[in-house]
């Protein structure tokens, strides 16, 4: 018993032994050991970070106007964990609020919440931040009305005041650009939980689209930052650090705010012209590029939008219009996120797949008023019949028929329906080969890629949407219950994943499946006039310093050669002179003042508007100029805007009197495109 007595004494002094040896080791470790860590815990507890956001870098255009630069502003602000304290949760102070600044009060509650707090259908100018930075309700408030507020702060708790840097885009040469610009909003969680490296303040605000997300770390700078020691008061005991803010950098553009202006002005007035002659004409696109660099001299998407409208507190009504399809949708871009039927300027891409194919350029060929694949007729333009002709004729006057019958033969050759184990596909191969399906890779966000409806795409397709056609009856609207429509969706159902007769005789005409971005097209034609190189447009010329210094420049990119013999390019520049000389775009460039070479396209669109009426036609014309030694390339796109000659070739022909001084018009560029960095004077709205 005694020895069974000791032996559990024994062990009690072991257990409390070990016991005070793993209390003494955490210890150590808790103080010498991992000491530092808990020390700068405990001080960051103690710290306060006041951080003041970096003056944002300027964005000029290439001869140094200024295109986005910074004012002072009055920011009245909303600190939502005073508010949410108040007994009706700030509903009596915002309304006071909104009385002063004289804003609607829906507009000011929206701003103040949390997009989370919100229906997902009314989130709009809502706060895309979180609760407890202050959240800024207008940062363009008079003195008068800011003293108002703060003079009486007792009926105002949580609203806030201070002079702020407003980014602002000031437009003197009349030039809006808002798709190439960009504009700035908040930091996000996601920004600031990003895992890219980069660092962001909650006050700071960043690039959220076009060039100012872009190029958002080389213009945002540095924020200065001041950290204090406070006590459990919030007194300030000492300052830490105090690193002061470093301005961004500029970012000089290959765009020229006076062509950019005019470029804006004339797809407005094409669109009009469109609405003039009986088109719906809902929206456009139009470029300008170097066809030597890829600079990116102009680019217009309309309908647009003033770009100040997010800094000086965005309405829900605005909020709603940019993405409304009856305003048209003025947050797209239609230069880089509209796809379209490329219709006839898409033959330059047939006439090389005919050579690669056997076909001379030598022959003649008949150009009949229709053509009859299988059981459906495939119509000329306008059912016009025009005998045997050559292909320089074909380009001019645009001949359907011609391409129907090659494209059908090759089809045919390729095995129809049953294709051979390795097809030629001339028109696909072809088409891959002057970029169609591919990002230009412009330095703009949110390109896409258009369609290259191959075989590949084909059988994608298919599997995506057999089901939906394989039981169309039951799936489909009533009003999608039409004879025609059940009869496609069986072929569909029996045959979608091939390319078929119809789809071959479409895709040479640029009809069918086929998309392309009208900056695609922009890049085709350069491409065309420079000698064959697909060069990557360019929007940014070079990054520079407050100083001066030149941090970067954006040198020519190119990325593939076009796939044609240089005889067959000699062959296609010629034809697209002669559809400017004696062709489709003849009468629109009628005593123009420059050689000109080009193609129009009037593309056919399948469906309905929102008012049940059916689409109209959409209009392009691609070109470049001078047509013997080239510098520009310009191409416009109406959507729903009629003939591709008398509506985009009018505005393309009115940009290019731009350019030139032409017909009463000041040349834009007397000297040639600027090549020399302009010297940047940041106090000036026109700078040397």
């Amino acid at each position: 018993m005694r020895n069974r007595s000791q032996l559990s004494l024994f062990v009690v002094q072991v257990f409390v032994a070990s016991l005070m040896i793993a209390l003494v080791g955490r210890l150590f470790y808790l103080q010498i050991a991992d000491g530092p860590r808990y020390q700068e815990a405990a001080l960051d507890i103690q710290s306060r970070d006041i951080v003041t956001p970096a003056l944002r870098g300027l964005i000029v255009d290439n001869e140094g106007n200024l295109l986005a630069t910074n004012k002072a502003g009055l920011m009245v602000t909303a600190d939502r964990s005073v508010l949410d304290k108040q007994q009706d949760r700030g509903v009596a102070v915002l309304t006071r609020v909104a009385s002063v600044l004289k804003l609607n009060y829906y507009d000011i509650y929206a701003r103040t919440r949390l997009c989370g707090e919100l229906p997902e259908g009314d989130r709009n100018g809502c706060w895309n931040g979180n609760r407890y930075q202050p959240i800024p309700i207008t940062k363009e408030a008079t003195e008068n009305q800011v003293l108002t507020i703060l003079e009486q702060s007792d009926l105002f708790p949580g609203i806030g005041a201070e002079p702020v840097s407003i980014r602002y885009y000031p437009s003197y040469a009349g030039e809006r650009a808002t798709h190439v610009l960009g504009y700035l909003g908040p930091i996000t969680e996601a920004d600031l939980n990003n895992e890219d490296g980069k660092r962001y303040y909650r006050n700071e605000l960043i690039g959220k689209a076009g060039i100012e997300i872009v190029y958002d770390q080389a213009m945002r700078g540095t924020a200065g930052v001041r950290t204090v020691i406070v006590d459990r008061k919030e007194a300030v005991t000492q300052e830490s650090r105090n690193n002061p803010a470093t301005p961004g950098n500029h970012v000089i553009l290959n765009i020229n705010a006076k062509l950019q202006a005019a470029v804006e002005q004339e797809l407005k007035n094409s669109v009009l012209r469109a609405r003039g002659m009986g088109y719906r004409g809902d929206s456009g696109a139009a470029i300008v590029l170097d066809i030597k660099t890829g600079g990116v001299l102009a680019m217009a998407s309309y309908p647009d939008y003033d770009l100040n409208i997010w800094e000086n507190g965005i309405t829900v009504k605005q909020a709603k219009d940019l993405y409304s399809l009856k305003t048209g949708v003025p947050a797209l871009s239609r230069a880089i996120q509209g796809t379209f039927a490329p219709a006839s300027t898409f033959k330059v891409i047939s006439l090389a797949a005919a050579v690669d194919a056997g076909y001379s350029l030598k022959d003649t060929y008949q150009c009949p008023a229709q053509v009859q694949i299988g059981t459906r007729v495939f119509r000329n333009f306008d059912s016009k019949a025009a005998g045997r002709i050559n292909m320089t004729t074909a380009m001019a006057i645009s001949c359907d028929s011609i391409w129907y019958q090659i494209a059908y033969d090759e089809w045919v050759r390729d095995g129809g329906l049953k294709p051979k184990s390795s097809p030629n596909d001339y028109f696909f191969k072809s088409a891959a080969g002057f970029g169609v399906g591919e990002k230009t890779g412009i330095d703009l966000p949110s390109e896409l890629k258009g369609r290259l409806p191959n075989r590949d795409w084909k059988a994608g397709w298919y599997e995506k949407n057999k089901d939906f056609y394989c039981n169309y009856e039951k799936r489909a609207k009533k009003s999608q219950l039409t004879a025609y429509l059940i009869e496609l969706a069986r072929e569909n159902c029996l045959d979608g994943d091939k390319v078929r007769a119809g789809d071959m005789v479409n895709f040479s005409i640029g009809q069918g499946d086929t998309l392309m971005t009208p900056l695609q097209m922009a890049v085709l034609y350069s491409a065309i006039a420079n000698g064959g190189k697909l060069i990557v447009p360019q929007i940014a010329k070079a990054i520079v310093e407050p100083s001066g210094k030149v941090v970067q420049t954006f040198t020519p990119q190119v990325k593939g050669t076009l796939p044609i013999e240089k005889s067959t390019l000699k062959f296609l520049q010629n034809s697209l002179r002669a559809v400017v000389t004696s062709g489709t775009a003849q009468g629109a460039f009628a005593g123009v003042g420059v050689e000109i070479s080009g193609k129009t396209g009037t593309g056919q669109v399948f469906g309905r508007n929102l008012d049940g009426s059916s689409k109209d036609d959409t209009s392009w014309f691609a070109s470049y100029a001078p047509s013997k030694k080239p510098q520009y390339a310009v191409v416009m796109m109406v959507s729903q805007g009629g003939f591709g000659a008398s509506t985009s070739g009018v505005g393309v022909r009115k940009i290019y009197e731009h350019i030139f001084g032409t017909n009463g018009q000041v040349a834009i560029f007397p000297n040639g495109i600027p090549s020399e960095l302009p010297k940047i004077d940041a106090s000036k709205g026109s700078l040397s």
